[in-house]
């Protein structure tokens, strides 16, 4: 889950690659480091810790050079200090990698029995070596394809050679990488996002192709070393995010720009005066479909299965929701009439666009619920339906989230409609309640006074229980995980009704239990439940949108959300989770935006 860059000019490039990877650690930040060459030498920095103390570096003693390489890094090979942080070198080249090379081992053992010495811990120095032995027989471009056909597993590549101090070599194989072009400048990065404050012109390496490349020119090879010619993409300019503006962090700015997010996401896909929903073009028959398959990782899987309960709510499908990295494991039986839905923040998770690799193999049918169109995911699918959400930086997802339930909810309500599962009022009644939701999101959001008390009594907490049934349930789930990433606590979620069954053991006096319970079917039963809770000393925060008073006094909290449709009230019962996660983790002055040990865009399995 690291991040790469690489520049090419006719001007110093240390400060464009300093900014560019700012922009990269969301991919990663346990350390940073770059690489560039000037009088035919290697010039390498590196530190432990974040992009800043990197830039402190070069403040103190700067580098030169206009063709370099950068990296931010995500530890998986080696512990994060400065000898594991990336660049590698040798005297002849520099090399920076995002992926996992599995092999590494086996490799490393050879190579120090031909008497070759390794610095660091990591799987990328086993490149570094590699490449410097081919290259006492091989140009470049060469070296580098043999080095490739020794590698298992990974990876995006950037390298630099002493020797051949113009270009910039890449190549990709499962992770994602990117070239931009500009007028006497070229560059390499993990995603176009890394590139936009220099180009939006963008061409994107698949599976297997390497590039090279010097600031005028740009060449394309495939695996079998032919060249090849790729298409330019101009890539969307987006709002400009690196400015928090009054909020503290780009968390709390993402969870208060819900309102808006949902709006767009609405205006994008809905026609109020119409009454429609403006989704077409569907990769497949809507009436000859059989299944709905769901697949993704972490909080898009959370979305999966909240969606889940939507789908069989107001379709007659069948379906079924997979883990992405458990998908891609199993022996699975693959139909033409299935309709297989990946949903991914990035676009980018390795896990989901492997398992997504796996049904183009087996020619089923596939759509995406994206937030970045130009992302691998996307670009692989036969249809995209994004999410609109806008960049989103803090690496617990948010504002994500729920424009990935928007979406995969007006496709629930399309595909009812289409297949004539439900009637012409009844779809027009479920989206006059879709537009209600900006308004009751935002009628939401001043809750957090009243979360930000709450808060205060997890702090000698040692765990924590999030409690919902039916689509409440996955809402549990997403609060118990913003809770772990967050604040560092420990938090489990679980369907109400399963507590007796092995969960109630772990109720004690002055355990924070969150119970998420609207006014549905199951809101009778979820207070019975509560009861259980209360029973053993559990400390219980009540999240509803009942307007009725509960009789029981050993409640601690009590928030209420607006009332809308039952189908609907996930979207709004994830908000107050959201802010008790964040307030928790302000009040232990947790880095929120950036939590210890996670990346936003999970691209290693």
């Amino acid at each position: 889950m690291c991040g790469i860059i690489g520049i090419a000019s006719n001007k110093p490039v240390s400060i464009n690659i300093i900014n560019s990877l700012k922009k990269l650690e969301y991919r990663g930040y346990d350390s940073a480091g770059l690489a560039t060459l000037d009088n035919n030498l290697i010039d390498e920095k590196k530190c432990s810790g974040r992009v800043d103390e990197l830039e402190k570096i070069l403040f103190k003693n700067p580098s030169n050079g206009n063709i370099g390489i950068g990296h931010v890094r995500w530890a998986t090979h080696g512990a994060p200090n400065i000898i594991n942080a990336h660049p590698h070198s040798s005297e002849e080249v520099s090399v920076v990698h995002n992926g996992i090379i599995e092999n590494s081992d086996e490799l490393k053992k050879d190579l120090e029995a031909q008497g070759f010495k390794f610095k660091s811990q990591t799987d990328t120095e086993v490149i570094t070596v590699l490449v410097t032995q081919f290259l006492k027989n091989s140009k470049p471009l060469i070296s580098v394809f043999k080095t490739l056909k020794k590698l298992k597993g990974s990876f995006a590549l950037g390298i630099i050679f002493k020797n051949f101090s113009n270009i910039i070599i890449g190549a990709r194989r499962g992770s994602p990488l990117a070239v931009g072009y500009s007028k006497e400048e070229n560059y390499l990065g993990s995603d176009s996002y890394a590139l936009k404050s220099m180009t939006n012109k963008i061409s994107y390496l698949d599976d297997g192709e390497l590039c090279i490349l010097d600031k005028d020119n740009v060449e394309f090879y495939d695996v079998n070393q032919k060249k090849i010619n790729k298409k330019i993409h101009t890539v969307s300019d987006d709002e400009n995010i690196s400015d928090k503006g009054d909020y503290k962090n780009f968390m709390s700015k993402e969870i208060f720009e819900q309102p808006a997010t949902i709006k767009k996401c609405l205006n994008e896909y809905t026609d109020s005066l119409k009454k429609d929903i403006n989704i077409y073009n569907f990769p497949i028959d809507p009436k000859k479909v059989n299944k709905i398959v769901l697949i993704g990782c972490g909080t898009a899987y959370h979305s999966c299965l909240v969606a889940k309960y939507w789908f069989e709510e107001l379709t007659s499908l069948d379906v079924d929701i997979d883990i992405a990295s458990e998908f891609r494991y199993r022996n699975l039986k693959f139909n033409s009439s299935n309709l297989y839905i990946f949903v991914s923040q990035s676009g980018e998770t390795a896990d989901t666009a492997a398992a997504l690799d796996i049904c183009k193999k087996n020619k089923v049918k596939t759509c995406s619920i994206v937030n970045v169109v130009e992302s691998t995911i996307a670009r692989n699918c036969d249809w995209v339906l994004p999410i609109h959400a806008g960049p989103e930086i803090g690496v617990a997802s948010t504002k994500a989230f729920l424009g990935q339930l928007i979406v995969l909810y007006i496709l629930a309500l399309k595909l009812a409609i289409t297949r004539e599962d439900i009637d012409k009022k009844d779809y027009n009644n479920n989206i006059k309640s879709l537009q209600k939701l900006p308004e009751a999101i935002k009628n939401t959001l001043k809750l957090e006074s009243e979360i930000q008390l709450m808060a205060k009594e997890f702090l000698d907490a040692k765990g924590s229980m999030f409690l919902g049934r039916g689509n409440s349930f996955p809402v549990a789930l997403e609060g118990a995980l913003k809770l772990k990433e967050l604040s560092y606590l420990h938090a489990e979620g679980y369907p109400a009704g399963e507590m007796k069954h092995g969960p109630l053991a772990l109720i004690e006096e002055g355990l924070p239990v969150i119970v998420i319970a609207p006014n549905d079917r199951y809101y009778e039963k979820t207070l019975s439940n509560t009861q259980e809770v209360i029973a053993r000393g559990g400390k219980i925060f009540f999240i509803t949108d009942n307007k009725k008073r509960l009789l029981s006094t050993n409640i601690r909290f009590r928030l209420r959300v607006p009332r809308v449709d039952n189908l609907l009230s996930p979207l709004l019962l994830t908000i107050p989770l959201q802010l008790l996660a964040y307030h928790v983790a302000l009040l232990k002055n947790c880095d929120i935006d950036k939590p210890r040990n996670l990346a936003k865009s999970v691209t290693v399995e």
